[in-house]
């Protein structure tokens, strides 16, 4: 009599240890990039399975590997639904997504799992470097990924006529050769954890020497935490600045950032971040000083995912300074619109606010006459507003002509500054 419910027992045991070395022997293909075997493997287990986030991990897996992007993303998304902390899954989503061309919807993805500080502004640059960053992480069992890129291009700079330029000169406009070299990297550690650095030089040379020569040195370090679909990040970074004229500018902050994908379509950010900015010697020595800014900002995808629109307000404080207008407080906000028509041309669009209200009241010139002198306090409005086109003409080569306007007004005639840019340059990534 008891003979049989152990004969039962036995076999549920032996077909679980059967299911489990077939389950395990379908990871392995997966491992070994057959996925198509894998998938003929795993699908008759699918019923069993249902609520087995692993399961539909490499269901997801193996379906894009083997070319079909819309079963991988079904499999992917239950698969984060039942397991919301897995890194990898949130990489594989974000693979499937850039394969369907759904760009805006991929990055979100990406950046839960992966950070990389200072990509260029494009989605479509952004969406291409985490995406080949995931293939490194999922297909060949890298921890630490990367990605580089230099740039040659030549433009035109072009100071705009203002109040400032009528009574004190300095307009006309100037040719210019840009130099660029940018990489940065991520190593990701168990349980979520994460390091990125970047590094980025810049070079603008002009045609009148004389009149400015521009090199930047930008550089980031940080360690994150995803969890869920989010991810918490702390970290410097800093830039060191020519201008000529012996004019250095040295800019070291520290920062934390915190990304939520609120859904598929939307995510919010919010941001804190304490600079230091220090011209170490000459004229400009007492623009010395410390800037403070929270922001939070939300982005929303459109047309399916192929574009994105995004919008961010911050505000802070500029103290420790010896500027002779005091400190200041500073509020404002950044719109940006993405568009990618296809997987080799993408184009975006942003416009930039700051209003800067200082407290110490402080004699300038009046607006209209040299001659004249009022106590005031000083009051900037800072815009910019720029737009850019990236025609990927060849694998890891693009063109990308841009085009920057920025206009400072201020109640302070000195203050008053404005300038067009416009450029064209070739990317080539590694």
């Amino acid at each position: 009599m008891r003979t049989f419910p152990c004969l039962a027992f036995l076999f549920i045991v032996c077909a679980a240890s059967a299911q489990d070395a077939t389950f395990n022997g379908a990871r392995s293909l997966v491992d070994q990039h057959q996925y198509a075997q894998a998938l003929e493997v795993l699908a008759p287990m699918e019923a069993a399975h249902s609520g087995d986030a692993q399961f539909h991990y490499l269901i997801g897996r193996a379906a894009l590997g083997a070319g079909d992007a819309e079963k991988a993303r079904a499999a992917l998304a239950r698969s984060l639904e039942l397991n919301p902390d897995s890194p990898d899954a949130h990489l594989a989503l974000g693979r499937a997504y850039y394969a369907l061309d759904q760009y805006a919807l991929a990055r979100d993805q990406f950046e839960i799992a992966l950070r990389f500080d200072g990509l260029p502004p494009d989605l479509l640059s952004q969406v291409q470097i985490y995406d080949e960053a995931a293939r490194q992480s999922l297909e060949e069992g890298r921890s630490t990924t990367a990605f580089g890129y230099a740039e040659l291009g030549v433009g035109v700079y072009r100071v705009n006529s203002t109040r400032s330029t009528a009574i004190f000169g300095d307009g006309g406009s100037d040719a210019f050769y840009n130099l660029r070299a940018s990489g940065g990297f991520n190593h990701s550690f168990e349980n979520g954890y994460a390091i990125d650095g970047t590094l980025d030089y810049r070079h603008r040379i002009y045609d009148d020497s004389d009149t400015r020569d521009d090199r930047d040195l930008r550089w980031s370090i940080a360690g994150s935490n995803s969890f869920g679909d989010n991810n918490l990040a702390l970290g410097l970074r800093g830039r060191v600045s020519y201008r000529g004229n012996g004019d250095y500018r040295n800019d070291v902050s520290g920062f934390t950032s915190y990304t939520r994908n609120l859904n598929t379509d939307n995510q919010l950010t919010l941001g804190l971040d304490v600079r230091r900015r220090r011209y170490p010697e000459g004229p400009l020595r007492d623009r010395s000083r410390t800037t403070a800014t929270a922001s939070v900002g939300w982005s929303t995808s459109l047309a399916g995912g192929a574009g994105s629109f995004s919008l961010t307000a911050h505000g802070g404080r500029n103290y420790a300074t010896s500027r002779p207008d005091g400190e200041s407080n500073v509020f404002g906000a950044t719109a940006s619109f993405d568009y990618t028509f296809n997987d080799s041309l993408d184009g975006f669009l942003f416009v930039w606010w700051e209003r800067d209200s200082f407290n110490t009241d402080a004699v300038h010139f009046h607006p209209d006459a040299l001659d004249q002198a009022v106590v005031l306090r000083r009051e900037d409005n800072l815009y910019e507003g720029g737009a850019g086109l990236i025609w990927t003409f060849a694998p890891k080569w693009s063109l990308r002509p841009e085009l920057l306007y920025i206009r400072d007004q201020s109640n302070s005639v000195t203050f008053n500054y404005s300038s067009t840019e416009a450029w064209i340059n070739v990317r080539r990534a590694f």
